[in-house]
Formats: C-alpha cells, sequence, structure tokens
C-alpha cells in the first residue's frame, strides 16, 4: 500500500510540474516587451565625443540587436534634465548629446525624429522618456546655456543637496511642464509618453527640501505639507493626461515608479516589504490614485530585487501590483544592469531575470516588461538574450491595446495573394487607407501549416511584422516547406487590429 501510494503521488507531482511547466512557457500574442534607452550621463546613447554619423548607426545597430529579441518598444529619454534630445524652442539642446549645453548637432538632425522613423520601420513602438523636475545633477549652475530658463525665471528653480529642481509647488512649474509635454505631442508621432520615479527627489538625511516657503504662501486649503507636496504632483499628472488625450488619444501616458507603494507597516493598504524609501511618502507620488482615477494608462514598478530579497521581495511585489493595477496595463521593470553590476549571489547564478519572467507569466494582470537599460542589455549577460530568443520571446508580439480608452478597429486589408515570379515569391495585398487616428502602424503576416487557418490568438503562427503591403517570401522558404495558408491584418495607432483579409493558401 505504502509503494502504491509512492507512485501514485511520484506520477501526480510529474504531471502537475509538466502541466505548470507548460502554462509558464505560454508565449502571449499581446505583450509589452521594451527597452529603456537612457541619454542621462550618456548610459546607453549617444556615444560620448561621437558624431552625427557615429550617434545614428550607434542607434540603428542598437535597435537591430533589440528587434533580434522581438522587442516592439523603446523607451528612449529626451529630457533628462531640463534640456532636449529633440529640437525645442522650449528648452536647449542636451549636453549628453554635443558635449555643451545648448549647441546643436553638427551636421544637424533630430534624434527624436530620427528614432521614431528608424523605430517605427522596425515596427517598434516610440515611448518618450521625460523627468520632470530635475534641472542638474550637480551645483553646475553656470554650465546651463544662456537660453535656459534658469536664467530669465530663477524663482521657479530651487536647490537641494547640490543638485537643481523645479518647484513642484509653483503654478508656474506646472503650466511649463505641460507647455513642454503638449510641444512633443503635437509635433511628434510618438506611441506614449512615460515617466519614471524621480517626481520629488529621493530624500537626503536632515535635508529638508526648500519648498516649505511655497507651502505656507499659497497651502490652497491644505495643513499637510505632505498632502500638498502629492497635490502638486497629481496635478501635473492629470493636467498631462488630459494634454496628451486632447491631441493625440492613442498616445499613451505611462509612469515608472519605484517599486514600493507603501509598507504594510505603514499602511495596510501596503505591500508586506520593509523598504527605505515609498513613493507616497517620500516621493510624494501616489501612484495607486493616479491608476484608479485613469489619470495614467500604464505603471511599470522598478521591481529591481531578487526573488526572496527580506526587505523588498520581488514574487510579494508582483503579487501586489498585481492586485493594485485597477485594470489598467501593468508591465514590470526588470534590471538587466543587474546581471553585471550586482555581485549579489541571486544575480550571479544564472539567471534571475529568466526566474522573474517566468513568475511574471504566473499573474494574468501582467501585461509585459521592460528592461533597465539598452547598453547592458544587448550584452547578453548571463545568456539572457539566448533565453528570450529560444523561450520567453521566441514570437513576435503586439503590444497590448490601452483599456483606457476604446479607439476603432482598424480597417481591413484587401486582396491578398501570393505572386510568383521565376524563383521569386511575393505576399501582396491592397494598403489601408488611413485617417487620422487610425493610421497603419504595421500589418501582420500570419502562416498557418496546410490549407485551414489555425489560432491566430497564437503568435506562433505570426510570420512576421511589416510596415510594407507586401512581403518577399523568400528569406522566409526555408521554414515554409510545403503548403501554407496565409492571413494579413492591419494594426492602428489605438493597437486595435482588423478583421482578417480572406486567406490564400498556396504550396511554397
Amino acid at each position: 500500500m505504502k509503494s502504491k501510494f509512492s507512485v501514485v503521488s511520484i506520477l501526480f507531482v510529474l504531471i502537475f510540474t509538466t502541466a505548470h511547466l507548460e502554462s509558464a512557457s505560454i508565449h502571449k500574442k499581446r505583450e509589452m516587451r521594451a527597452v529603456w534607452i537612457a541619454t542621462v550621463e550618456n548610459i546607453d546613447w549617444p556615444p560620448k565625443n561621437s558624431s552625427t554619423k557615429e550617434q545614428q548607426d550607434a542607434l540603428r545597430s542598437m535597435l537591430d540587436q533589440l528587434a533580434a529579441n522581438n522587442i516592439n518598444a523603446v523607451v528612449f529619454q529626451i529630457r533628462p534634465t531640463a534640456d532636449a534630445l529633440y529640437l525645442s524652442t522650449l528648452e536647449p539642446w542636451s549636453k549628453y548629446l554635443t558635449g555643451t549645453h545648448g549647441l546643436a548637432p553638427d551636421p544637424f538632425y533630430d534624434p527624436l525624429q530620427f528614432i521614431i522613423e528608424e523605430a517605427h520601420k522596425k515596427c517598434m513602438e516610440v515611448h518618450v522618456w521625460l523627468n520632470p523636475y530635475r534641472v542638474l545633477n550637480n551645483n553646475g549652475i553656470n554650465s546651463l546655456s544662456e537660453e535656459h530658463l534658469y536664467h530669465k525665471s530663477k524663482h521657479l528653480f530651487v536647490e537641494y543637496d547640490g543638485k537643481y529642481y523645479f518647484n513642484p509647488g509653483l503654478d508656474e512649474t506646472r503650466e511649463f511642464l505641460c507647455k513642454v509635454v503638449k510641444d512633443i505631442v503635437d509635433r511628434y508621432d510618438i506611441d506614449a509618453l512615460h515617466m519614471d520615479d524621480y517626481f520629488y527627489p529621493y530624500p537626503v538625511k536632515g535635508k529638508e527640501f526648500p519648498d516649505v516657503e511655497t507651502f505656507k504662501k499659497n497651502p490652497r486649503g491644505f495643513t499637510n505639507l505632505g498632502d500638498w507636496r502629492r497635490n502638486n504632483v497629481d496635478m501635473v499628472i492629470a493636467d498631462i493626461q488630459q494634454i496628451i488625450k486632447s491631441s493625440k488619444p492613442w498616445v499613451d501616458f505611462g509612469i515608472s515608479p519605484f517599486g514600493v507603494w507603501r509598507n504594510d507597516n505603514v499602511d495596510p493598504a501596503g505591500s508586506a516589504t520593509r523598504a527605505g524609501v515609498q513613493n507616497y511618502d517620500d516621493l510624494y507620488a501616489d501612484i495607486l490614485k493616479w491608476l484608479r482615477e485613469g489619470n495614467i494608462d500604464y505603471v511599470v514598478p522598478q521591481l529591481y530585487w531578487e526573488i526572496g530579497k527580506t526587505v523588498a521581495d520581488y514574487e510579494v511585489l508582483v503579487d501586489w501590483w498585481s492586485k493594485n493595477v485597477y485594470h489598467k496595463n501593468l508591465y514590470i521593470g526588470l534590471y538587466a544592469s543587474a546581471l553585471e553590476i550586482n555581485k549579489g549571489t541571486a544575480w550571479q547564478t544564472p539567471n534571475e531575470l529568466c526566474r522573474q519572467l517566468r513568475m511574471n507569466q504566473q499573474y494574468p494582470e501582467v501585461n509585459g516588461a521592460m528592461f533597465f537599460s539598452a547598453s547592458r542589455f544587448v550584452k547578453n549577460l548571463h545568456g539572457l538574450n539566448d533565453s528570450l530568443q529560444t523561450n520567453f520571446y521566441k514570437h513576435k508580439a503586439i503590444c497590448p491595446e490601452n483599456p483606457n480608452i476604446m479607439g476603432m478597429f482598424s480597417r481591413q486589408p484587401e486582396n491578398l495573394k501570393v505572386i510568383k515570379d521565376n524563383k521569386d515569391a511575393y505576399l501582396m495585398w491592397d494598403a489601408v487607407e488611413e485617417e487620422e487616428g487610425l493610421q497603419v502602424a504595421y500589418y501582420v503576416v500570419y502562416a498557418f501549416k496546410g490549407k485551414q487557418i489555425g489560432s491566430m490568438n497564437d503568435p506562433a503562427n505570426i510570420l512576421t511584422l511589416t510596415t510594407e503591403n507586401y512581403l518577399e517570401l523568400n528569406e522566409y522558404l526555408p521554414k515554409l516547406k510545403g503548403h501554407y495558408t496565409f492571413v494579413v491584418t492591419s494594426v492602428n495607432r489605438y493597437r486595435k487590429e482588423s478583421n482578417p483579409v480572406y486567406a490564400v493558401t498556396r504550396r511554397l
């Protein structure tokens, strides 16, 4: 009896384990796969002291490497320190681009326009990344160009721990930030606007952020300094969402906060963590309020700790955020750079990120991931890229729809056909006519083995994505042996997919 029970138990464990592994390796057709490209201090791009050509070549190469991993979005930092890596009349050119604050690239080009064009060719989204309040990472105020707003309106700025910031408590600060956002959204074909964890600066022990006098002069009915500070940030977040949606409703507004909202020893609604910093209390960012009220479209908590970390366990946090996302898109911020710089045991035992990605698959609320940051991501640290290409990101994926907005479905392509010309084969269809808000971002080409259409929800059936209304099939012929059925859809700027065009079948 004991022996029989053991065998049954072993069989049950094997069946359960197999089922669990299969469910954990399910690939999603809709999934955010993004990488941050940091420009502050030239972390990822551009190379220091580089020419226009070297910068463009480096960016193309980086996008090629990301595309090889089936990454479908980049988060490009265009305003790291109240400056611009794009053509702006409001703020000067970033020193990280040319080495000198206010100096334009020569030969001239617009880095933001360049990456939009290059990324969109590869069917990648471009999320522009802004820092709202930071002006200088040091006290070198004289390094700012004469055109900088600081020299015209010094009352807008404060110094804290040897660094400079906009004063978040001033209406003029909020109005200026909104003007910057509107300028970007109106002029550039971006897919999302993105801010990270830097709202009020991380607190320095024994030093009070110098906005107390502003609070006293204009408390707006608040008696508590912390509540007033949170309201300062709340207002600018709500204003930015309104500006974006009134101009281009398909453009998302996303926030990537520090990974802990509040510890549960401070607030029972918080996470079972003991982090030394909390969004709500220290950075004055009430992320849950923004999610609850629909003022942001997605959230990317930076869960930069390992599974099992005592004060901030990755498993505890991914579970907490999954339960507190208020039906908005949840992408997890993963720390690819830690595979190189974190010397802790977990990060030196391949591969912590794969364990985290596998854990994410257990939570249906998790709609994808963003990796920090590009220069280390492409190094294939601990074989991360290999794991993505052969497992987690083996197939292409479409970015998730935005549950905050309805949006119109994309229009259906028509007249799909296969044309053979000598040894060449082409898949062709009529281009979808475009109109405002319904522009085609790209087409999705499906290939099904045999003469029947299989599941269009299985990304394994996606042959490729393309911005053209044709596809040269020759490069795919090695894996398209025999009879195949082809289907094409279009995806618009709302990320809505069209009905499929009638399938065509062909032996290749």
